[in-house]
């Protein structure tokens, strides 16, 4: 029986006794499908709540912004603590200087038996120190807020609990795990493969990803995940006076062809499921200057002269690389089309690969679900691949079976007053422990 279900027995008219007999006894029911071991690790759980919630605490407090190269390391330091009491090996990955990140935290656990886990957390968020500071309050009995206590430090945490609750239950010992914290998820350093090659190096000796991004509540988990590149888009056109506009000798000017292209791209391809493209910056006229590095232009035009340059660019997310290529290829074709008297060309770069909705990804769903089901949760859907961008998971999802969305649930990601779901906090920690027992028995 569903906890909804099981909630609605709570809800009836009538004597409250035996109301919550009843329930005490449904739960009790669901309960009984749970292992000896399975059963004592949700009794660490339950016993350490304030212990998991300081440690939550403790680590949104600390601001670990992807920039924030000291803070990012303190946050690795306080999990390395926690990881290193369970058996863990810890090293400290640093990256090339000229990326300027912080690096990476890789705890590995080396048992006897068992499929090879590959655990996945970030250390950093999208809260840099000169944003306002977002410090962990509780807002009631069901909501608590602060950068990143969701996305991720929450999930974090989900996974740190869940490996001590196995190991309290005497299971941790057999296990073989890495679980790898990246520093810099949020915004990764350029070049982005030099940046992951460890986490893709070490992923590869795996048998199963597990991600512990934001949960979608208890009964969805991501089997896919969008793909995310970018693309650039470059018009030049004849330029004079405004007066001889849409002439033969003149044209239309670039303004107006990118106008066209852009336009053309929503009327073609945005009614495509799980496709979108999003031009976020775009500069125009007479003349252009255009900073990558910082995403910042400048342009100079009047509106007497026909402009002769405009600069795009935008990003392109998608489901599965069959519909990458092909949304770039219609792209290019409406590229070429150009209004008299200009000259467009269009160029993409790529960057996360799509977390494909694969066979062995939907297996993993399957044996999940099982999980909920035997905690008397009900059963556990893969969630929409368009409620998410992409994530490191993306990186190594073409080399393993994977899971995302493990993590804890709230609302606002990346938002000023993120929040976390209290009330199932605990739940989605007791979900993680059992997961992860049943894969590697």
């Amino acid at each position: 029986m569903s906890n909804q279900q099981l909630q609605r027995f709570r809800n009836l008219p009538g004597h409250p006794l035996l109301l919550t007999i009843l329930f005490v006894t449904l739960g009790a029911t669901a309960r009984a499908q749970l292992t000896a071991p399975e059963k004592k690790a949700i009794d660490y759980i339950d016993h350490h709540m304030a212990d998991a919630t300081q440690l939550l605490i403790t680590s949104v407090n600390i601001n670990s912004g992807t920039l924030n190269v000291a803070g990012v390391k303190k946050v690795g330091e306080l999990y390395a603590a926690e990881l290193k009491k369970l058996g863990f090996t810890i090293e400290w990955v640093n990256e090339p200087d000229s990326l300027h990140r912080a690096g990476h935290l890789v705890a590995t656990h080396t048992g006897k038996k068992g499929k090879k886990l590959f655990l996945i957390g970030h250390l950093d968020t999208v809260f840099e120190p000169d944003m306002p500071a977002g410090p962990y309050t509780v807002l009631n009995d069901s909501t608590a807020t602060g950068q990143g206590v969701n996305d991720m430090k929450g999930g974090d945490v989900v996974m740190i609990t869940a490996l001590q609750a196995l190991e309290a239950a005497g299971q941790l010992k057999d296990m073989n795990i890495i679980a790898y914290f990246t520093g810099d998820e949020e915004r990764s350093g350029s070049p982005h493969t030099v940046a992951r090659k460890d986490f893709v190096e070490r992923a590869k000796t795996c048998d199963i990803a597990l991600a512990f991004e934001s949960a979608m509540g208890l009964n969805t988990v991501a089997a896919a995940r969008r793909g995310a590149s970018g693309w650039t888009l470059d018009v030049t056109a004849k330029t004079g006076h405004s007066a001889t506009v849409f002439s033969d000798s003149a044209g239309d000017g670039a303004i107006y062809e990118a106008a066209r292209i852009l336009n053309t791209f929503r009327e073609q391809l945005s009614t495509e499921k799980y496709l979108t493209f999003n031009p976020g910056f775009i500069v125009g006229g007479s003349s252009v200057t255009v900073d990558p590095q910082d995403a910042r232009g400048e342009a100079l035009g009047k509106t007497n002269i026909i402009a002769p340059s405009a600069h795009v660019t935008g990003d392109l997310r998608f489901l599965t690389e069959t519909q990458k290529e092909a949304a770039r290829e219609k792209m290019r074709t409406i590229v070429t089309n150009s209004l008299p008297g200009t000259h467009a060309t269009i160029r993409f770069s790529d960057g996360l690969a799509a977390m494909e909705p694969t066979p062995g990804n939907l297996r993993l769903v399957a044996q999940l679900s099982q999980v909920t089901k035997d905690m008397g949760l009900g059963e556990t859907v893969a969630g929409d691949p368009g409620a998410r961008g992409a994530g490191d998971i993306s990186d190594i999802a073409k080399y393993l079976d994977c899971l995302d969305g493990l993590g804890a649930s709230g609302k606002g990601a990346h938002k000023a007053g993120e929040t976390i779901n209290l009330k199932e906090y605990p739940l989605l920690i007791h979900r993680a422990a059992i997961f992860l027992y049943r894969l590697t028995r």
